[in-house]
């Protein structure tokens, strides 16, 4: 590569990433203004956002960079699906949310620097198309690929907790059994079983919260499942709200769920087997019958055409 080239290579990188951070500027001063607005209407809002967007705390480059990311998560998502996705991702803390706004920040200037490199390092024909067809899917990825990854965050973490689910029903049937309420239990799930419930230990001790603070145990279950949508957490929601709001035997209904989980299970496990089966089948014949068929059948075939070929010598 001539000095030249690679004179006008860094002087690109560097106009593009000043003109990137200049966009970012400007969402995060429009973000800015936005959240002083808001906090002139809506008091508690601000409050809310402080931790994350506060210059004092984190530098006027790191806010600027984090409200141009949740400028851009804000044009992108109008249906408020993101925040929904990070409280099923476990991102309640203001340190995780200031990151991932950072990250939503970068990846736009990352992309535009890797479409950059591109058109300066191709030696192509069809270079101009090229280019112009990379800097069009790396608008789409940069504004999509955030979603994509905190979607896939969320459904693993759903995933871990409905895999808790069977022993939450099984240590709550114990502690019942035990004497205990709805509210102890909670809090003896919290104390002595963050060891076996990682994940929903978390969410129980945060439950626990809003019913000291004084929330109703029905609307407050109902919240909880709500927010994570996984169909075995509010089987035992619902059996416990129906309890709570109507009284009667826990212990029968709480059996019951875990059957019906338990047998929802079996349900999934039976059909990831027949497609498993399925797909083994496929590369069976792909590539365990031709390796068979030479071993048998290849023997066979060498000596017919040394047969014919000593025939026509």
């Amino acid at each position: 590569m001539s000095p030249a080239l690679f004179g006008l290579m860094v002087a690109g990188v560097i106009v593009l990433v000043v003109g990137a951070l200049a966009v970012l500027a400007i969402l995060g001063l429009r973000s800015y203004n936005e959240s002083r607005i808001r906090s002139r209407l809506a008091p508690e809002l601000a409050q809310r956002e402080n931790p994350i967007f506060d210059e004092k705390e984190r530098g006027a480059v790191v806010t600027s960079l984090a409200r141009g990311g949740k400028a851009i998560e804000d044009a992108v998502d109008t249906e408020g699906e993101s925040a929904r996705l990070m409280l099923q991702a476990g991102w309640r803390d203001s340190q995780t949310r200031l990151i991932w706004y950072l990250f939503q920040a970068a990846l736009p200037v990352l992309m535009a620097i890797g479409v950059l490199i591109f058109w300066l390092s191709s030696d192509s024909p069809k270079k101009a198309m090229l280019t112009l067809m990379a800097a069009i899917v790396a608008a789409i990825l940069s504004f999509l690929m955030p979603r994509w990854i905190l979607r896939s965050i969320a459904q693993a973490r759903q995933l871990r907790i409905k895999n808790e689910v069977p022993l939450l029903i099984h240590l709550l049937l114990l502690l019942f059994e035990a004497g205990l309420s709805t509210r102890q239990a909670m809090a003896s799930l919290i104390r002595d079983g963050g060891s076996v419930l990682p994940e929903m230990e978390k969410e129980l001790e945060l439950l626990l919260r809003r019913l000291d603070a004084g929330a109703e145990l029905d609307e407050t279950l109902k919240n909880f499942g709500e927010l994570f949508e996984v169909d075995d957490l509010n089987t035992v929601i619902a059996v416990l709200r129906q309890v709570d709001r109507y009284g009667g035997e826990i212990r029968e209904p709480l059996q019951e769920a875990l059957q019906v989980i338990e047998d929802r299970r079996s349900m999934d496990i039976r059909e990831k087997v027949n497609l498993l089966s399925g797909r083994m089948t496929v590369v069976m014949v792909l590539f365990f019958f031709p390796a068979l068929l030479i071993f048998v059948a290849g023997p066979a075939f060498l000596s017919i055409i040394r047969a014919l070929s000593d025939i026509n010598g």
